[in-house]
């Protein structure tokens, strides 16, 4: 459950990582029964949704999350957002809903997902640069969105628009894309429960530099598939332009399922190395989510429809 915090309180106040990813162990300690833990604290770091446990994926830090980042909004550099994302604001915040949908309109956020209760899951992300973070996420599965927007039988697609504002994100001032951002996923991807709108991330609200207030994140997908700061979410009946693929069609497809066999014209896909780690490892297909999506691609030409 994501717990809102006011502005005002600081950060000295904020439980510490180290806390945090201790909690269970803390609260036993303390004199907490197992059942008790077990109902205030759902989330397990043994039982993370690729099966695999915590000796072989280490939670990323969160100060190595929130200060190595790919947000051109606020600049090309890797620690460009956390130093100039302070500018956005995030409340009030507005997100259009359009498309083929019972009701389109637009919606305070707060409102939009009111009963939607963000949930705890613990993603490998992964950048097309082959650099890749495992990141405790507080989202929602777009899937439960959509069943309320009441898409109608033409909805294929579902389209992200995120924030344009060049006076709040100083890197739209430049022309290093065409702003603003726009990414997409197909109806069945967007419904598969894997996919989340999140809000937060190690049980704090998002950071701006992260996304906020609401972001989108696809575990099977590099990273630039996860729109920041949205404001629209379109339903569609056919496939739309996407940003980086109208950038760079050869570099960047539509689809961008991690695959190990096909590589980025510049550099290989095949081994990634984990943010604070120095050797690199194997990337797995589909990110290691196989198992859970790769039957979303069936008969699909995984090297043409990268």
């Amino acid at each position: 459950m994501l717990i809102n915090r006011p502005p005002d309180i600081p950060t000295s106040e904020i439980t510490e990582e180290s806390l945090y990813t201790t909690r269970r162990e803390f609260l036993l300690a303390a004199g907490f029964g197992a059942a008790a833990v077990g109902g205030l604290l759902p989330f397990s770091r043994t039982a993370l949704p690729w099966g695999r446990g915590p000796d072989d994926d280490k939670l990323t830090p969160f100060e190595d999350i929130a200060g190595y980042n790919n947000f051109y909004e606020f600049g090309t550099g890797k620690d460009d957002p956390a130093r100039n994302a302070g500018t956005l604001r995030t409340r009030p915040w507005k997100v259009e809903i359009a498309g083929e949908v019972a009701t389109p309109a637009a919606y305070d956020l707060d409102d939009l997902l009111r009963g939607l209760t963000p949930e705890e899951h613990v993603y490998r992300h992964r950048c097309v640069e082959a650099w890749s973070m495992v990141v405790p996420w507080l989202g929602i599965p777009l899937g439960r969105l959509i069943d309320r927007l009441e898409p109608t039988s033409r909805a294929k697609y579902v389209e992200f628009t995120t924030l344009f504002d060049p006076a709040q994100m100083p890197g739209q001032q430049r022309g290093i894309l065409d702003w603003p951002y726009v990414e997409a996923l197909r109806m069945d991807e967007a419904r598969h429960p894997l996919t989340l709108l999140v809000t937060g991330l190690y049980g704090k609200p998002l950071p701006n530099q992260n996304g906020a207030p609401l972001r989108l994140v696809v575990p099977w997908k590099y990273g630039f598939k996860g729109g920041k700061s949205i404001v629209r979410i379109r339903l569609l009946e056919r496939q739309p332009a996407t940003t980086w693929n109208i950038a760079a069609p050869d570099e960047y497809g539509f689809y961008a399922n991690v695959n190990p066999e096909v590589d980025h014209p510049r550099w290989s896909q095949a081994r990634e190395r984990r943010i604070g780690e120095f050797f690199k490892r194997k990337t797995l297909p589909f990110n290691g989510y196989a198992p859970q999506v790769a039957s979303l691609y069936a008969g699909l030409d995984l090297r043409k429809n990268f």
